[in-house]
């Protein structure tokens, strides 16, 4: 699952890939928001994102985008 994690004050969005599902992201998502804190994911290396609530501008989370290759129609 890819997820895409905007931080305000920030140029570039942090993007990572989660062996978790949608759902469970929203959940750590929704957690986080409404208990304050820090949101807490982890990739399929096992590294782990912290990023403090206040400083959430947006989380986006979607599968990952196959990657097209040539010119020719779709």
């Amino acid at each position: 699952m890819e997820v895409k994690v905007g931080v305000q004050q920030a140029p570039r969005e942090l993007v990572i890939e989660s062996k978790q599902s949608g759902e469970e992201v929203a959940a750590a998502v929704s957690d986080a928001l409404a208990n304050g804190g820090v949101l807490t994911l982890v990739d399929e290396r096992g590294r782990r994102l912290v990023v403090p609530v206040e400083k959430l501008a947006y989380v986006e989370i979607g599968e990952p985008e196959v990657r097209r290759v040539g010119f020719g129609a779709i």
